[in-house]
């Protein structure tokens, strides 16, 4: 094997990309052949508290939140624009790692991606003030606030999808991130912070950590300057996250262990039904259960 071919990437942490502090990495295995291709930081919680510290700043200084939202939009939209231009990279790295076919990287993954951070950084009325009609004398007012620095971890299935899922929409909102994919699937990921630091935005707006070590994620989870939890994944771990937030009462997201169950009406266009259930089910190649209910 030669190395020279192995990729090395780094976490991206206050607006810079760079190695981790002990200067140690992880492989990434491509599935397809068993050998490793790229080198993936591997970050400790020292790290981690240096992405917290930057967030933390990023969004108490206001340098992000008090951004008007067109202009928090534009940044978001650069980000769109680069994975756009870099697709077939992002493709081809996705591919690698998570053993998905070209085809699903290039024409589903990559591009929902990139849809997701153009489609939050256009909106433009959807976090106005509203007046609440009550029938009453009292006046109702909704207003739409900033959490503060949101935590974001993500399983190895849909790496660049979630990412666009869990990013766009918390930015969008004028909170400041730090994301964490899972450490069997980050290279896309990795990848996406260097674009992101191309894009420009105000330093620890969003920081990126890869890492093997639970007491990392873990550091993220517990840490009072993290007011917010999104997490998708499997149950127990949702349940360990429950735990560990308890002290902080920090706010949840969790998405868990769910495994697509659908309904099935007598009169439905069954072959139509069948076939979407299987692709649902299936298309991203690993073995599940799934359930069924086939009403009379």
């Amino acid at each position: 094997m030669d190395t020279t071919d192995i990729r090395q990437f780094g976490v991206l942490i206050n607006g810079d990309v760079k190695p981790v502090v002990t200067g140690s990495y992880f492989q990434s295995i491509n599935p397809s052949t068993g050998e490793p291709f790229a080198q993936i930081a591997d970050a400790t919680v020292e790290d981690m508290q240096s992405a917290i510290r930057a967030a933390r700043s990023a969004f108490d200084s206001g340098r992000w939140s008090k951004l008007p939202l067109a202009e928090r939009g534009k940044y978001l939209v650069t980000i769109a624009q680069l994975i756009r231009t870099y697709a077939k990279e992002l493709a081809d790295l996705e591919t690698r790692d998570t053993g998905k076919t070209t085809k699903q990287t290039t024409f589903i993954d990559v591009p929902t991606c990139a849809d997701t951070f153009e489609y939050f950084g256009k909106i433009k009325t959807e976090m106005d003030r509203r007046i609440n009609p009550v029938p009453s004398t009292v006046k109702s007012v909704t207003d739409h606030e900033p959490i503060g620095v949101v935590g974001c971890i993500i399983p190895w299935n849909y790496p660049l999808i979630m990412a666009g899922w869990k990013m766009a929409p918390a930015l969008a909102a004028g909170n400041t991130v730090i994301f964490k994919p899972s450490s069997t699937a980050s290279v896309s990921i990795m990848r996406l912070a260097q674009l992101i630091e191309e894009a420009h935005l105000p330093s620890g707006v969003v920081n990126i950590i890869s890492s093997q070590n639970h007491d990392v994620g873990n550091e993220l989870i517990k840490s009072p300057d993290v007011n917010m939890i999104s997490f998708t994944g499997g149950t127990e771990t949702g349940q360990h996250i429950i735990r560990l937030s308890a002290d902080t009462t920090k706010k949840l997201s969790l998405e868990l262990g769910g495994k697509s169950p659908n309904i099935v009406f007598a009169d439905c266009d069954f072959e139509a039904a069948l076939g979407g259930t299987m692709s649902a089910i299936f298309m991203n190649h690993r073995r599940c259960n799934n359930c069924f209910t086939i009403t009379d």
